[in-house]
C-alpha cells in the first residue's frame, strides 16, 4: 500500500487492493485498541475537520481514531469556517493545508471535497459528500468480512433511494471488491446510468455483479446483506417525506424481507435509522403519516441479524486506518 501524502476522497480513485489493505490495516488497529497497546504514531500532528453537516459517528470516529494516533484535532463547523461564503474552497484549502497535516470535509457537493484536495497540500479525507461516503464503506465490508469471512461473491442488496452518496459507494465498493450488488427500488431511484456504466467496466477485471431490480421478492432471494438507510437526507426539504413514503414504503426491510434473504442474511444501516418514534423527525414524521417506523422496522433492527453496531464502531478503526495510510 502506498497511499501516503494522498487523498482518500471516493473508492473510484482507489484500487479494489488498496480497499483490502485499508481494511487488514483497520483489523490490525482494531486488535491493538481492544488489547489496550498503545498506536499513538502520529504524535505532534494537527486535523482539521470541516463539517458542514453534523454527524455522530464520522466526527466521533475521526476525533477518536485522531486522538487514538496521538494527533490534535480542530473542528469546524457550518458557521466555524469561511469555507465557500466568504472565501473560497481553493482559498481555504490553501490556508488549512500550511496549518494542519490532513483535513475531513463532510458536506455538500463532491466538488467542494475534490478541490480542497487539489489544493490543499495535504491528504484530505471524505466524511461524506451527497454523492460518496467513502469511509462508510470501508467500515460496511470490514463488518462484512468480520461475520460473513469473505467478501468476495457477497450478495449485499441495497434497498430505497440509491441514488445518493450510499446507493452510489456501496455499488463502487462492490464492483471493487468482486461483489454481487443489488439495488433494490423503483426505477427512478436508481443510481445515474454514467457511473452504473463506470462500475460496469470495473465488474468485467473483477467479476462482480451489478443488478437493479423493483420486485423486493426477487431482489432479496438469498441475500447475503440486505442494507438500508433513511428515506431522506440531510438537507433535503421535509416535503419530499410524502413522496420518499409513497415511493419507498414497499421497501421498507421488515420480517418478510429478512426471511425471503434466509437465516445467513445480516441486516445493515449506516445510521441513524428511525426504527421507532423515539426521535423527534421519526415522531414528527410518524404522528404525520400514521406510521411506528421508515424504512426498517424495530422488529429487524433490534434482532440477532442486525449487525448495525458492529459497523458503526468500525467507522473508527476503518478511519483510523485511512488517516494512518495517507499521514505516514
Amino acid at each position: 500500500m502506498n497511499l501516503k501524502g494522498k487523498n482518500f476522497l471516493k473508492l473510484l480513485d482507489v484500487t479494489s487492493q488498496d480497499m483490502i489493505d485499508l481494511m487488514d490495516l483497520a483489523a490490525e488497529l482494531k486488535k491493538k485498541k481492544k488489547a489496550g497497546v498503545l498506536h499513538d504514531v502520529c504524535r505532534g500532528k494537527n486535523i482539521a475537520l470541516i463539517f458542514e453537516k453534523t454527524s455522530t459517528r464520522t466526527r466521533c470516529s475521526f476525533e477518536v481514531a485522531a486522538h487514538d494516533l496521538g494527533m490534535h484535532t480542530t473542528y469546524l463547523d457550518a458557521i466555524g469556517s469561511q469555507i465557500g461564503k466568504k472565501e473560497s474552497t481553493a482559498d481555504t484549502a490553501r490556508v488549512l493545508g500550511r496549518m494542519f497535516d490532513g483535513i475531513e470535509y463532510r458536506g455538500n457537493g463532491q466538488q467542494i471535497v475534490e478541490d480542497l484536495g487539489k489544493y490543499a497540500g495535504v491528504p484530505v479525507w471524505n466524511g461524506l459528500t451527497n454523492e460518496f461516503h467513502p469511509t462508510q464503506i470501508l467500515a460496511d465490508f470490514l463488518t462484512i468480512r468480520e461475520h460473513l469471512g469473505r467478501l468476495k461473491g457477497v450478495k449485499l442488496v441495497y434497498m430505497g433511494d440509491a441514488r445518493y452518496n450510499m446507493g452510489n459507494s456501496l455499488m463502487v465498493g462492490c464492483a471493487k471488491m468482486g461483489m454481487h450488488f443489488v439495488a433494490c427500488a423503483p426505477k427512478k431511484y436508481f443510481p445515474k446510468q454514467s457511473l452504473v456504466d463506470t462500475c460496469m467496466e470495473i465488474a468485467k477485471e473483477t467479476g462482480a455483479v451489478l443488478e437493479f431490480c423493483e420486485d423486493v421478492e426477487t431482489a432479496t432471494k438469498n441475500a447475503d446483506v440486505i442494507y438500508t438507510d433513511v428515506w431522506v437526507s440531510m438537507g433535503e426539504p421535509v416535503e419530499v417525506w410524502e413522496e420518499r413514503i409513497h415511493d419507498l414504503a414497499p421497501y421498507q426491510v421488515n420480517a418478510a424481507v429478512m426471511k425471503n434473504a434466509g437465516e445467513q442474511a445480516v441486516f445493515m444501516h449506516c445510521l441513524p435509522a428511525f426504527h421507532d418514534l423515539n426521535t423527534t423527525v421519526g415522531r414528527e414524521m410518524g404522528e404525520k403519516f400514521g406510521r411506528d417506523c421508515m424504512e426498517v422496522t424495530d422488529e429487524v433492527f433490534e434482532s440477532a441479524q442486525s449487525i448495525v453496531f458492529d459497523e458503526a464502531e468500525n467507522r473508527m478503526h476503518t478511519i483510523k486506518a485511512v488517516m494512518l495510510a495517507t499521514l505516514t
